[in-house]
């Protein structure tokens, strides 16, 4: 396909050179409360502050990062479970191939910031007496999460020594390459009776609301698309209800069956899978959002990459979705006509048996170079199973034949380059064009999704609040370049100077 825009010249040039490398992921810690047995097993949960840089607004477990300072802290006892587990920890082949060799599962650290994320969160720490009030447990808390006082000094205050035997090893997870922030988490389960002195409360500057809760019943909220959780919270959620704490651990400890193929299952949603694959794409992102999506018949959308071995691994997860997850992949649906989103369409087709299918404007950019079987109308309907309705629907402005597909009954909307996870869509005409783009805005804005899921970077769960913010953040910067043009600034490098001061240098040939 011919560069015909500065933006396709630019991705042109990216898929010569070198690839984005990934920054390495952070250590982190999460710890599972739980209480009793059976049927009344619960777990204790959080709401994460929507404020939150990572996931914020999603239901997940207390944890968090680990600090330069965690590993300075001393942490008696020995953690259960740890020896003989595999550091890998049943990683598929995808995710291990980005992150090369992994530190130990109890690197320096990482029990402290397992016991220090649960005292800021949730206010509870193993040992930890009545005698403390909870007034000043409160306020040492917060002084632990701003950082005004030391954790060893909390801990100092509290009269408690920090004791990881308690702690029981359930399992090793990495945060997909969805964008530059990633954890390497290990999970520990804690068991915390109802008898403890202290019990959890979220009410912190980190969580805005937690509850003890039966896993069933936390699987249901989020198959009902109350909640927005994580691969690996729905994944421990599943294993305790299905086998209990004990049964359980190993398991836990080596979750080889939330794989499809060579991907770790990335299920954020009901019927809305991620696989993300390394494609030729515009930095910061280096990965394209490839979705399946649906429960029972399924779609592919956009499997960008170029690369054989990328290529590989999608066809290996196509071919494995019906016995994993009970899912059949009938056909292959593209956003637009860009390479870093079309780039294994062609060899999938082949490989897998699937027709094409994109709007006529795409099909027509990708004539000679992708052939497109099928043409999808804009409000076209798709029943991909019963309850599961998906409706294209023509988004044009990144690209005049884009299209976004959403799923109506839980208001999943696979959007494509309309929005990203992190950054800006870029507007490059004759391609490109801003009111179309403004217009589109408004329309989706109008349908009222509930979870965005974009092409690039992360997934965002409040869709309203990022189309609104995307609509004026355009609206404020065609003021500021009209303000420019009337000041008499009339030449194109000058107006960017004064209106994209918010950009990186890497940025301002498109700007």
């Amino acid at each position: 396909m011919a560069a015909t825009t500065l933006y396709e010249q630019v991705l042109a040039r990216v898929a010569s050179g070198p690839l984005v490398p990934m920054p390495p992921p952070r250590a982190s810690a999460s710890v599972v409360l739980w209480r009793g047995d059976g049927a009344d097993l619960e777990v204790f949960w959080i709401e994460r502050s929507p404020t939150m840089k990572f996931m914020g607004g999603w239901h997940a477990f207390p944890g968090g990062g680990v600090s330069k300072r965690d590993a300075d802290i001393e942490v008696a006892g020995e953690v259960e479970g740890v020896a003989g587990a595999p550091v890998a920890a049943g990683m598929p082949e995808s995710v291990l191939d980005e992150v090369g060799e992994l530190e130990p599962i109890l690197a320096p650290g990482v029990t402290a910031a397992a016991l220090r994320e649960l005292f800021e969160e949730v206010g509870v720490l193993p040992g930890l007496e009545e005698s403390a009030t909870s007034d000043r447990l409160l306020e040492l808390r917060e002084a632990s999460i701003g950082r005004r006082l030391e954790f060893r000094e909390v801990v100092a205050e509290l009269a408690v020594g920090l004791d990881a035997s308690r702690l029981v090893y359930a399992g090793r997870w990495l945060t997909p390459p969805l964008g530059p922030l990633r954890f390497d988490n290990r999970f520990f389960l804690l068991e915390w009776p109802a008898a403890e002195p202290i019990q959890p409360t979220a009410d912190t500057v980190e969580a805005v609301g937690g509850e003890w809760i039966r896993p069933r019943e936390a699987l249901a909220r989020w198959k009902r698309g109350e909640v927005l959780t994580a691969p690996p919270i729905l994944h421990l959620l599943a294993v305790l209800d299905e086998q209990g704490v004990v049964a359980g651990r190993e398991r836990m400890r080596l979750p080889e069956d939330a794989n499809l193929g060579p991907f770790r299952l990335v299920e954020f949603r009901p019927g809305v899978v991620l696989l993300p694959v390394r494609t030729p794409t515009l930095p910061p992102a280096a990965f394209t959002n490839c979705y399946l999506l649906g429960t029972g018949d399924a779609v592919l959308i956009d499997p960008g990459s170029p690369f054989e071995r990328e290529i590989d691994w999608l066809a290996e997860a196509v071919e494995s979705a019906p016995r994993t997850l009970g899912r059949r992949v009938r056909e292959i649906w593209l956003t637009h006509h860009h390479p870093d989103h079309v780039g294994g369409a062609t060899a999938l087709r082949e490989r897998c048996g699937l027709a094409i299918a994109a709007h006529a404007a795409t099909a027509r950019r990708l004539e000679g170079q992708v052939e497109v079987d099928r043409e999808i109308e804009d409000g076209e309907r798709t029943s991909l199973d019963d309850g599961f309705t998906v409706r294209a629907i023509h988004t044009p402005g990144h690209a005049r034949g884009h299209l976004a597909f959403l799923h109506e009954e839980l208001g999943s909307l696979v959007a494509g380059d309309v929005v990203a996870g992190f950054g800006t869509i870029v507007i490059d005409p004759p391609e490109g064009d801003m009111q179309q783009y403004l217009e589109t805005l408004e329309r989706l804005e109008a349908l009222a999704p509930r979870t965005l899921f974009p092409a690039h970077g992360p997934t965002v769960l409040d869709a309203a609040g990022k189309l609104e913010e995307y609509r004026r953040h355009r609206l404020w910067r065609e003021v500021k370049v009209l303000a420019a043009w009337r000041s008499g600034l009339q030449k194109p490098a000058e107006i960017r100077s004064e209106v994209s001061e918010d950009l990186a240098p890497m940025a301002f040939p498109l700007a």
